[in-house]
């Protein structure tokens, strides 16, 4: 990517406070660890796409350290699972055959696994020395007439969040509008109930979690046309243009999207979130109040009475063992403010959150929810997580992976919030299992049993 074009993704107009301040978003600082990589960011928002082929145009580290870090579901195709890569070594930059070699990697993709599409990320080395990938991709669908689409997101371009941005971006300029969607199966039509067209953007089907919210949608007829990305397929992706409106999950990640679409086809957005039982109400409710129907509207508030009172008495139980209990929540993105909405519901106190990966917008919603003297935590060192618990007397730490050995350490209860859980909490059905999951991790037995004395120091005394 140019410079100029980098620049434009960082200065993004729909992110509010770049209306207060011309210096936009932060500047990228590559190598940063708590930044990631261009490169990553672009393709764990693009791997769940189930049906493409991801070629990782690169060394092998490369997709070998990036491979299947997020925890999404598909409910069919599995093709997103098999790691490819170009495997450049310094033989090939040397030669100069490094775009020979995407151009057969292509090829064998396409024999091999007959995929819906192609997709090639871009990464430092071929950056560097020059590899025109688009050229490439371009020449590779003429001859094969596979879509090849260039995602130019080389690590050294700036931070993680910027690839999830690049990645967008290219769903914008090659995939979408290049299809209309599917007419509606005959017979699939209920009396009485109008279909409106939907997009998810910036959802990852985490765990599955993207199922509980499915069904919902489904009853109040919102089709959902794509979620970019979890559990979505290419075809999918190129019909977003004919939603009539989108719900943006994490603004942090996708934003230009849900800006360009409605820039360039007139689709409204808003962001919301499916954490908490709160939010997901909000959720629907935005969705009747974009599309304008008066009778989906009055539909969607007798869904929410139902569901909400079903959730009430499933979680009474767990909100009497949970009421008072005080969590240090430390994630980032719509789940910095998300997260806290839905531990509230069940009675938690949330002492201190992380705003690493948050923009302005999510810290302001922070205050909102728990006050203007908020602890936020702008990093996530062992030091400071542990002194923050034993401050402020946090009962569990909810982080991600990477947190979970400091905690068990110090013998705190910690439970993973992150990419990689294996438990879905969106949706009203979700609110239950997240209240399972904090029960069981705070109640466990082994935490009296290992702050206890050591039986020798017993002795000793």
């Amino acid at each position: 990517m140019q410079p100029k074009e980098i620049a434009a993704l960082l200065d993004e107009p729909a992110c509010a406070h770049n209306t207060k301040s011309k210096s936009g978003c932060a500047r990228p600082k590559p190598g940063a660890s708590a930044g990631g990589c261009a490169f990553d960011g672009a393709q764990i928002a693009l791997l769940p796409i189930a049906d493409v082929a991801h070629i990782v145009h690169g060394p092998i580290a490369c997709a070998g350290s990036s491979w299947d870090n997020r925890g999404t579901r598909s409910t069919g195709p599995t093709l997103y699972r098999i790691g490819m890569t170009t495997d450049l070594t310094e033989q090939d930059v040397i030669m100069g055959r490094s775009e020979k070699r995407l151009f057969h990697s292509i090829k064998q993709a396409i024999d091999s696994y007959a995929p819906a599409a192609v997709f090639v990320y871009n990464t430092c080395v071929p950056a560097l020395v020059g590899d025109d990938v688009e050229a490439v991709c371009k020449a590779a669908v003429e001859k094969w007439g596979v879509p090849v689409v260039p995602v130019d997101g080389a690590g050294f371009y700036g931070t993680k969040n910027l690839g999830n941005r690049i990645a967008g971006e290219s769903m914008v300029k090659h995939v979408i509008g290049t299809r209309e969607p599917d007419p509606l199966p005959e017979g699939s039509e209920r009396p009485g109930i109008k279909v409106h067209d939907v997009n998810l953007i910036g959802e990852y089907n985490i765990a599955g979690e993207l199922w509980h919210v499915l069904p919902l949608l489904d009853e109040l007829g919102l089709r959902v046309l794509c979620t970019l990305s979890g559990d979505a397929r290419f075809r999918e992706v190129q019909t977003m243009h004919r939603a009539e409106a989108n719900m943006m999950v994490c603004s942090k990640a996708m934003v230009n999207v849900a800006r360009k679409l409605e820039q360039k086809y007139g689709t409204l957005w808003f962001e919301g979130s499916f954490y908490g039982v709160r939010d997901v109400s909000q959720a629907l409710r935005d969705f009747a109040r974009l599309i304008g129907d008066p009778d989906l509207s009055a539909r969607t508030e007798q869904v929410i009475a139902r569901e909400e009172a079903k959730a009430d008495a499933l979680l009474q139980p767990w909100r009497e063992r949970l009421d008072g209990r005080r969590a240090l929540l430390y994630t980032g993105g719509v789940k910095s403010w998300s997260i806290i909405s839905a531990l509230q519901d069940l009675g938690l106190k949330v002492v201190a959150t992380g705003t690493n990966k948050s923009t302005e917008e999510d810290k302001a919603r922070i205050r909102e929810l728990m006050g203007p003297e908020v602890k936020m935590l702008d990093e996530g060192s062992p030091r400071a997580l542990l002194d923050t618990v034993r401050d402020y007397q946090a009962d569990i730490l909810i982080a991600g992976g990477r947190n979970m050995y400091t905690a068990l350490k110090a013998r705190i209860p910690f439970l993973d919030i992150n990419q990689e859980r294996e438990f879905g909490y969106a949706g009203y059905a979700g609110m239950a299992e997240l209240a399972r999951q904090l029960a069981l991790t705070i109640e466990n037995p082994i935490w009296p049993a290992l702050r206890k004395p050591a039986p020798w120091e017993e002795v000793a005394s």
